[in-house]
């Protein structure tokens, strides 16, 4: 029986976001023997999503970790559950530079498993200053940087990688490295590309409350555990996720505010949710549909709006690689996994990035609304002074 102290993650204050301090873990067995992916969530202000860990075993034993999620005495225990069976964690992989959720992660995780060699992607660097790994708690003498050369690591004999960046941003550069497991035609990809469910995963409906939250129009509205609501919560918690503001989202002005309480104090709160003073209109569901496009392949607004577009060059080469690798399958970091594709579906997936002629071509998927993306390109303009590639 899993005790609440089993959950606890005490280093939650280094990123202060939920669930803070208790983080449960899910772990699904995908192929018998061979792959396990281990979920928690976290969000901001209950607008949460999966966070996920991919574990594969080496067939000469022993387990690869790609991506580690929170080390907490629940994780660990499932995953040393696994070791009694299959082999220790040989190796534990963190692809990204950019990913804070991710990356704050690793270092406990090797700390937790002192014979893994730790493997992490180029252009490391922290924020607001930058430090060397080992004052990040990866342990110096196990951790690598993943080389321009797969065949240089111990494990190329089972898995191909692929390096995108660095990609210049204002601050700090952006690089991400996918993985492609022979064995299994499994594509491991980070960030770069996913897939919306319908439904809201395994892993956040353990916890319902964020869902329920979500999917009330007004502050007084009770919370109602139904499955309706599930359903409406998580679809506007990826609208949340991926748009911050989508143009379904209607914020009145303060004025407006003080206006409605005026005129009417026992109403003024009726159409919004929670305390803070968002409406959401009629036509809200039509963009989630048009966000999840069928639950199909696609590469994250903000993504598109904020990083591909300043290096559409290297991102598609980065592709040309990742499309030549033979796998049947893709397993994000977020939402929906695993996600059965061909190399084709992930080619087609970053088309926004290619220019049909210079005059046409915007840097982003012309199906997304521009009005689910005006808060995206603000961000935009602010970061680069209005210029593009």
């Amino acid at each position: 029986m899993t005790k609440r102290g089993d959950r606890a993650w005490p280093l939650w204050p280094i990123v202060p976001i939920y669930p803070y301090g208790q983080r449960r873990t899910l772990r699904r067995e995908i192929i018998p023997n061979k792959l396990w992916l281990f979920e928690q969530v976290q969000g901001i202000f209950y607008v949460v999503v999966p966070i996920r860990m991919t574990v594969i075993k080496l067939a000469g034993g022993g387990l690869l970790a790609f991506s580690p999620v929170a080390p907490t005495r629940e994780c660990v225990r499932l995953l040393r559950e696994l070791e009694a069976v299959h082999g220790e964690v040989k190796y534990a992989i963190l692809p990204t530079v950019t990913g804070v959720e991710h990356k704050y992660f690793a270092g406990p995780f090797a700390q937790k498993f002192k014979q893994c060699q730790m493997y992490v992607a180029p252009n490391q660097w922290s924020f607001p200053v930058d430090l060397p790994l080992s004052w990040l708690g990866f342990p110096a003498k196990r951790t690598h940087i993943l080389s321009d050369d797969p065949s240089q690591t111990p494990f190329y004999d089972e898995f191909d990688y692929a390096t995108v960046g660095p990609i210049e941003l204002s601050v700090k550069p952006y690089t991400e490295v996918a993985f492609f497991h022979r064995e299994t035609r499994s594509l491991l990809a980070i960030d770069a590309i996913l897939s919306i469910p319908l439904n809201p995963p395994e892993v956040v409906a353990q916890n319902p409350l964020p869902l329920i939250f979500h999917a009330r129009d007004s502050a007084l509205d009770p919370l109602q555990d139904t499955l309706e609501n599930r359903l409406k919560g998580w679809a506007r918690i990826t609208l949340f996720a991926f748009y911050f503001q989508p143009e379904a989202l209607a914020v009145p002005s303060l004025a407006q505010l003080f206006k409605d309480a005026r005129k009417s104090p026992d109403k003024s709160q009726k159409n919004y949710f929670g305390l803070y003073p968002f409406q959401w209109k009629e036509n809200w569901y039509e963009s989630f549909e048009t966000l999840r496009q069928d639950g199909r392949l696609i590469v994250a607004p903000i993504l598109q709006t904020l990083i591909f577009n300043r290096d559409s060059k290297a991102v598609l080469a980065w592709v040309d690689q990742i499309v030549q690798w033979d796998f049947q399958q893709v397993i994000p970091c977020h939402f929906e996994a695993p996600v059965a594709a061909t190399p084709e579906m992930v080619y087609g997936a970053f088309d926004f990035l290619r220019r049909p002629d210079d005059q046409s071509w915007s840097g982003f998927d012309h199906r997304l609304p521009m009005g689910d993306l005006a808060t995206l390109g603000q961000i935009d303009r602010q970061l680069t002074g209005g210029k593009s590639e």
